[in-house]
């Protein structure tokens, strides 16, 4: 088995191996990395998932991304780690499926992918004997992801910068009640603020002596995780060899990433929609084939899905034959129609968000969050659009207990609130507090950590 290879979507850096990826976050170009190619999956092997535990899928894929690179044994032992939590997938009419990917340590889906992560970024700097540090930007639930994964591991230390008025009190609270290794940084901006000042730290040659990385969907380590729950929601809801629809709340597309890299290793997918909340960016350019940013991003209800400038777009593009820098220009158009033949994008506004949570609970006594209800959303205006297409599995990415005002407001149920999300209230909040000048945190970084 040969070791994967990744290059930079800006292609002016030497391509890596995944260790070097996974440690470094970005490349030295500014891009963003991508697997040279994908190693592929039969579809028996697929089939013989319907048996296996989410831990069992994710080693029976990840050896075939990861392996030399991470030896068998040690892989084997972090997916059983990173993944001792139920995955439901919940059939909800008789083509719908709702997989909830809810029920991990902060009751969001980055926990899948910031759980793998963290044990990957250890076990890779016990072999090099080095300290590192990460810096994450956060809409909502990254950073509470990333700093519970991270929390009290050995040789790392963690700086999650969020946007002071667009997380939720409980979003807020599950990471900056931690300490220890974990810092928080609450910046009176946007995500968007957050993230460029995130990407102008990997890009200042003075702060190399801080060995920086990544944790935000920014780093490859991210997004191969995230490929696993597409094949374990395929194997729960679909026939051997059935292509499904997957749809897909999306804000910064590294979610949809990792399912267009599992179709990319032979899962059976008909098409992703793509669903994002007013920041409509990605809609106007499948759309229109030009690209333009929202800046600044637009507050939602819907808040982990708050970015004007997804920095994942530059993977989509360089997927579909492109390029895009990390500004956002297009330097080489995409393939525009075999995208729009894969996505289906849609924007689903704040009232059509609210409408939706109280309809679902209404017809079938499911309860959603704003990011899981614009996914159904969207559905069902690939309904309108298309008609019956076959099975369709809605991601639900978050507790609906970390949107207590909204489901409240829309279904009258208060819904019980999991230990995950309990344990942290009350507790005394650890966070400081910074501008969106980069000067400011990159003085911040150096007096804290050099």
């Amino acid at each position: 088995m040969d070791e994967m290879i990744f290059y930079s979507t800006n292609l002016s850096a030497p391509e890596v191996s995944f260790e070097d990826a996974l440690l470094r976050g970005i490349a030295p170009d500014k891009g963003l990395y991508m697997p040279r190619s994908m190693p592929h999956i039969e579809i028996d092997e697929i089939a013989g998932m319907k048996g296996m535990s989410y831990a069992q899928v994710a080693f029976a894929i990840l050896e075939k991304v990861l392996c030399p690179g991470v030896d068998s044994g040690s892989l084997r032992r972090i997916c059983e780690e990173a993944y001792d939590y139920e995955v439901p997938v919940e059939r909800v009419s008789d083509a719908d499926y709702v997989m909830r990917l809810d029920r991990g340590p902060t009751a969001s889906f980055k926990d899948f992918a910031a759980r793998l992560m963290a044990r990957l970024v250890q076990y890779f700097t016990g072999k090099q004997k080095r300290e590192i540090v990460i810096l994450t930007a956060t809409s909502g639930d990254t950073g509470s992801a990333v700093a519970q994964a991270f929390f009290g591991l050995e040789n790392i230390r963690v700086v999650v910068l969020f946007p002071e008025d667009e997380v939720s009190d409980r979003q807020r609270k599950q990471m900056t009640t931690l300490g220890g290794n974990v810092t928080c940084v609450a910046v009176s901006g946007t995500f968007d603020d957050c993230q460029a000042m995130v990407k102008e730290a990997f890009a200042d040659g003075g702060l190399s002596g801080l060995n920086l990385s990544s944790a935000n969907s920014i780093n490859i380590g991210r997004l191969i995780p995230q490929m696993v729950y597409y094949f374990y929601g395929y194997s729960r809801a679909a026939d051997d060899g059935e292509e499904v629809v997957f749809s897909v709340p999306s804000g910064n597309f590294g979610d949809i990433m990792g399912g267009l890299l599992a179709r990319e290793m032979g899962l059976p997918v008909a098409r992703f929609i793509a669903a994002v909340n007013e920041n409509d960016e990605f809609v106007r350019f499948v759309d229109s084939g030009s690209y333009s940013k929202i800046v600044p991003s637009k507050n939602c209800v819907s808040n982990a899905m708050n970015v004007g400038h997804p920095s994942n777009l530059s993977r989509l593009v360089a997927l579909y034959g492109g390029q895009m820098d990390e500004n956002g220009r297009i330097l080489k158009m995409a393939r525009m129609d075999d995208i729009r033949g894969d996505i289906f994008a849609v924007s689903v506004s704040d009232d059509e968000t609210r409408d939706t949570i109280k309809r679902v609970y209404d017809e079938f006594g499911v309860v959603l969050e704003p990011h899981g209800a614009v996914g159904w959303r969207g559905v069902e205006m690939f309904r309108e659009g298309f008609g019956n297409k076959g099975k369709v599995v809605c991601i639900e990415t978050a507790h609906p207990a970390k949107f207590p005002h909204e489901v409240i407001e829309a279904t009258g149920v208060d819904v019980e609130v999991p230990l995950s999300i309990s344990r942290v209230e009350g507790k005394k909040e650890i966070v400081d507090a910074l501008g969106v000048d980069y000067l400011g945190f990159r003085e911040y970084l150096l007096n804290r950590f050099l």
